[in-house]
């Protein structure tokens, strides 16, 4: 059965605003998607209001669910529970709280789940659970991506430990998704809480939430009663989860199909590995330069210059509709790492690398470009959401190393690096990084490990910074010059050594000089590479990896 959605109206010209009491034109506030124009307040929707907003019109095809016990307690509190059902039923004109089909956005197909707070408080029964469940398997059967819009209180307490066991019903059905290679999408709007947050709302490989939704495990009142405590300004509203790291995205009700639409095509068509081949990885097309080798110390000095092009700029420059995904979903968002999913010459891929800055302000902002914890448990995301969707991995390394403070090491930041360290050298994707300007240790590393490791003429990668080579060894700081020269970090010096493989040639005068033409230059080289890695299948790219690093100081090469 097709059905379109289309907005809920009354008789009533005038409505009042949930947000700030305001008076509001209903034809108005129809044509702003239920959104105030006054406050921005994004009133709550019905599931089939939902459905019309972002999905294409006509497309959306509704699944019959298969029956469920209506009442499996014969629970009774102030009213028997299957009257409670019947009077939701006549007052939202829906069978249960969940509705599920096929749909289009923007063109994409998709499996679409969309529960409705109207109906018992959106809450999570054996029903709602036999839904997602259902979504998650004809997602797989017919590999399509699966976007699940969540609105609800919790469990649904009158079906007792039945209710509490979908959660393991849902999340399983989430990682059944995942083991397939499909994308899955957790949109949040208000509110969702209780068992759905904690299962499969909180599973979607992106998680995004609508402006102002309510989030989170326990409701305030719960918090306040169990456990008195102040609660901090903006506690679980979306834009307080994304400072947290725990949402990729908040975005307003009017930017949620669009975005939708652009993670659709950037995921569509799976693993976007190119036609398959057995042997060897050919060699690096871009050799050592045979022009004489520049002084270390002179290319340290252009590698840190401010007007050096950093990776936002070349998202901007040389990859196409970046879409930045945040979080590492346990603490933070680190502004020293960027992160998402990117199209470079046709091929989506997924893109990790350090942010400095280009001024005083941006560099604080970033720090330095010298990442917590949490930027590296971001990275580690990344890495794990592209080999669930056979996506390639492009990094982007510039930093001096990672953050030394106090709470970076109360935090784990030793560990962070080795987990990405591990996982990215076993991801069964290719993996190119690009050193753009400093690599500056393990905190370098952490991203710079995989199948090609190229480095731009100017940039360069060493175990400790000149400064602190030579403040150790020389005792002296100012030999810094000195100790850059004895360390051999420049990139032919490093392709001769065997850590790296290719250099990546600058405009004269550096790519500050000229930062499209540089961008260029890197997407070229990126996009080589992987023509090369794409074109060998998972066991043989693990094979040749490790063979690469477990050669690394065995005489792999020397100067």
């Amino acid at each position: 059965m097709t059905t379109t959605a289309t907005p809920t109206t009354t008789g009533a010209d005038w409505v009042k605003c949930a947000g700030c009491a305001r008076p509001l034109y209903r034809r108005r506030l129809v044509r702003d998607l239920e959104v105030c124009h006054e406050c921005g307040h994004h009133q709550r929707l019905s599931a089939r209001d939902r459905i019309g907003q972002l999905t294409d019109p006509g497309s959306f095809e509704e699944f019959t669910l298969p029956p469920v016990p209506h009442d499996p307690l014969g629970f009774t509190d102030t009213a028997p529970y299957p009257q409670r059902l019947e009077r939701a039923r006549r007052a939202t004109g829906e069978q249960e709280g969940t509705i599920v089909g096929t749909a289009r956005v923007e063109g994409e197909p998709l499996v679409l789940l969309v529960m409705d707070f109207r109906f018992l408080g959106g809450s999570m029964g054996s029903a709602t659970g036999e839904a997602v469940a259902t979504a998650a398997d004809e997602a797989v059967r017919r590999r399509l991506p699966l976007v699940l819009v969540t609105a609800s209180g919790g469990a649904r307490m009158q079906e007792g430990a039945l209710s509490l066991m979908q959660m393991a019903k849902t999340s399983q059905a989430l990682a059944l998704v995942a083991e397939a290679g499909l994308l899955s999408v957790g949109v949040l709007t208000d509110p969702t809480f209780g068992g759905v947050t904690a299962s499969f709302a909180s599973l979607g490989q992106v998680l995004v939430a609508e402006s102002g939704a309510a989030v989170g495990f326990a409701g305030k009142r719960v918090i306040q009663q169990t456990v008195p405590q102040e609660l901090p300004k903006g506690f679980q509203q979306a834009e307080y989860l994304l400072a947290h790291g725990l949402v990729d995205r908040v975005e307003s009700r009017e930017r949620l199909r669009p975005l939708l639409g652009r993670l659709l095509r950037l995921h569509a068509g799976g693993p976007g590995r190119g036609a398959r081949a057995t042997g060897t990885v050919p060699a690096p097309r871009l050799p050592v330069p045979a022009a004489p080798a520049p002084d270390a110390w002179d290319v340290v000095r252009a590698a840190r210059h401010p007007e050096r092009p950093t990776t936002l700029d070349y998202l901007d420059l040389a990859f196409d509709d970046f879409v930045e995904l945040h979080g590492d979903r346990a603490h933070g968002d680190d502004p020293a790492i960027v992160a998402g999913i990117a199209s470079l010459a046709g091929r989506s891929v997924v893109v990790v690398g350090h942010q400095k800055g280009h001024d005083t302000r941006e560099l604080v902002a970033r720090n330095f470009g010298m990442p917590h914890p949490e930027g590296y448990r971001k990275a580690l995301r990344l890495f794990e959401h592209a080999e669930r969707s056979g996506l390639p991995v492009v990094t982007l390394v510039d930093t001096p190393g990672a953050y030394p403070g106090v709470a970076a090491e109360e935090r784990g930041q030793s560990i962070a690096i080795a987990e990405a360290i591990a996982r990215s050298s076993r991801l069964r994707v290719p993996v190119v990084s690009v050193v753009t300007g400093e690599g500056g240790s393990g905190g370098a590393l952490a991203l710079a490990t995989g199948d090609r490791m190229l480095m731009l003429e100017n940039a360069f990668f060493s175990v400790i910074s000149p400064e602190g080579c030579a403040a150790i060894l020389w005792r002296d700081a100012q030999e810094a010059a000195q100790a850059a020269r004895a360390l051999r970090v420049t990139a032919p010096d490093l392709v001769r050594l065997g850590v790296a493989d290719g250099v990546v040639a600058e405009p004269a005068g550096g790519a500050h000089t000229d930062p499209e033409a540089t961008a260029a230059l890197v997407g070229r080289a990126v996009t080589e590479a992987l023509d090369e890695l794409c074109a060998l299948d998972a066991d043989e790219l693990l094979r040749l990896r490790s063979a690469r690093l477990r050669g690394m100081g065995a005489g792999r090469g020397s100067l």
